[in-house]
Formats: C-alpha cells, sequence, structure tokens
C-alpha cells in the first residue's frame, strides 16, 4: 500500500499530516470540491443516501466525515441518529454550523476520532459510510477491520471513492485533468498549495475496483460489490457483516 503523505518534507505521520492538512483546507474545502468535481460529487452522494436509505438503518456512523455534507444527506433517511466522525476538528467545526443552520444537531452528532480506533462499542451501527476518506487511512486494512467491528450483522457498510477510467478516452481525460488541472485550481485558490496535489496523488495509486473488492473481503466482509460512477472517476463499493 503507498505511503503518499500531503507534506513530502514533513517528518510527522501520514496520519498526523492528514489532520494537518484538512485543518488548513477547511473553510474553503466544500466550495473547492464543487469546482474540482464540477459539482457531480453531490449526485454520488445521493446514490450513497439512497443504498443507504433501503435498508431502514436507526443508526449510522459516517466517518471521514470532513464538514458533513454526507450526513447532512443521511438525514433523508429517517434514521433516528447519525453520527460523523472526523480526525479534523477544523472540518467539523464548518460541519456542525452546516447542522446547526439546518436544525439537525438533534439528529447528527459531530466527534473527532480516529477511523483506526474508532470510540465504539462492537455491533453499534446499522450502516457506516465513508466518501473520499478511505484512502486518507494511515493504515486501510485497520480501519477497515475497525469499521467492521462497529457495524451491526447484517448491516451495509458503503464506500464512495476516488477511481481511475480504464476506458479510452476517459482514461486519458482523466489523467491530463488529475496531473495539469486539477493541482492548478489547488493552487490559484487555496492557501495550501501541497493538499490539492496530494489529493490527486493518493486518488491516483489507491487500489481501485476489484483490487479493493479483495481488500474488503479479505477484511471479513460479505457480498462486496462495486458500482463505477461517471466513466469511472469514482466508485460507489457496497458490502455487508456476517
Amino acid at each position: 500500500m503507498s505511503k503518499v503523505k500531503p507534506y513530502k518534507d514533513s517528518d510527522l505521520s501520514k496520519k498526523q499530516q492528514v489532520t494537518q492538512m484538512f485543518d488548513n483546507i477547511s473553510k474553503e474545502y466544500d466550495g473547492l470540491n464543487r469546482v474540482i468535481s464540477f459539482g457531480i460529487d453531490i449526485k454520488w452522494r445521493n446514490k450513497v443516501v439512497d443504498i443507504v436509505a433501503e435498508t431502514k438503518p436507526k443508526n449510522i456512523l459516517d466517518i471521514a466525515t470532513g464538514t458533513g455534507d454526507l450526513a447532512i444527506s443521511l438525514a433523508k433517511t429517517n434514521a433516528e441518529s447519525i453520527v460523523g466522525l472526523d480526525i479534523s476538528d477544523g472540518m467539523l467545526e464548518v460541519g456542525r454550523t452546516k447542522i446547526n443552520t439546518k436544525k439537525l444537531d438533534g439528529v447528527i452528532s459531530m466527534v473527532v476520532g480516529d477511523s483506526e480506533n474508532l470510540p465504539f462499542e462492537d455491533n453499534s451501527f446499522d450502516a457506516i459510510t465513508v466518501a473520499f476518506g478511505v484512502r486518507n487511512f494511515e493504515t486501510l486494512e485497520k480501519g477497515l477491520a475497525e469499521i467492521l467491528r462497529v457495524l451491526k450483522p447484517q448491516g451495509i457498510f458503503v464506500i464512495l471513492e476516488t477511481s481511475v477510467p480504464v476506458k479510452t478516452p476517459f482514461k486519458q481525460g482523466y489523467n491530463f485533468y488529475t496531473k495539469y488541472i486539477l493541482p492548478t485550481i489547488g493552487k490559484v485558490f487555496s492557501k495550501d498549495q501541497s493538499a490539492y496535489s496530494y489529493l490527486c496523488e493518493s486518488a491516483s495509486v489507491f487500489p481501485f475496483g476489484e483490487a479493493l473488492n479483495n481488500i474488503l473481503r479479505k477484511t471479513g466482509f460479505i457480498n462486496v460489490e462495486d458500482q463505477p460512477q461517471t466513466f469511472g472517476v469514482a466508485t460507489i463499493y457496497t458490502a455487508s457483516k456476517a
């Protein structure tokens, strides 16, 4: 597994660097995300919500929740409680403001926490989601094992993550966009010039499709499936616990 880090000249661990990076870009993250993805990320998140809603969960954990976009959308499932967990308190603070504005603070709670050491009991959640977060785990397998631990039997686990198109001409277009266009946008509009270069690089080397399916199965998940989105630039993965 590649250990791509945000700040190549830093001696901090990947986990510490990711925390620092998201704290740095927390105020600008939502706006830049919409620009970079042309707003398509909203459509992808809505598909995740639809998948989760079909299982009628009572409680949901959204890991790497960031500013809470997916957690807020998951309120449409009518779950009794939703926990948004993230390692960056800067991102969570932005999310708390959004949640309060939408008067969802009675349903959604935002918690600082480490995805690889979840502060929850075994078999705690009916559904667990991660949107654009698993590639930031310091140790992917450890994070996935923790998710399996706190997921209830027959519960659903849904990942939304970037992937790489494999068909021409989408592959070539994606490579050009992520190598030249996206980092330039990040450098122009972000105070942290390393952040968006890292987000591009980490996406390009992260396992996707059947490679990630196999890691999920090895961890112990069952009913593992992947659904490529928008020519393969993102993929939704679903799995469950025996």
